[in-house]
């Protein structure tokens, strides 16, 4: 079974992304240079990853992308410090 990543990447206007991808560094150069980067992410970039864990399956990825993506960007920044989880 392939490892699942949650990322969080810091776009050029300061703003988070978060998503889930099998291969972060793919993803990452998706949202700066390609068209299969994420619509948000097109309009600011460059991005810059902050964070990513590793999960065992999409299906848990999943599950934390969403959580992650509720909390507000105070918690977000203290997660990517390592202060929270």
């Amino acid at each position: 079974m392939e490892q699942w990543y949650v990322y969080i990447v810091e776009c050029a206007d300061t703003t988070l992304y978060i998503g889930a991808t099998r291969d972060v560094k793919r993803r990452v150069e998706e949202h700066n240079a390609s068209s299969k980067g994420a619509r948000y992410t097109k309009t600011r970039r460059p991005v810059s990853l902050r964070y990513m864990e590793i999960h065992p399956s999409q299906s848990a990825a999943l599950v934390r992308e969403i959580a992650l993506k509720r909390l507000t960007k105070k918690e977000k920044l203290a997660l990517i410090e390592g202060q929270g989880n």
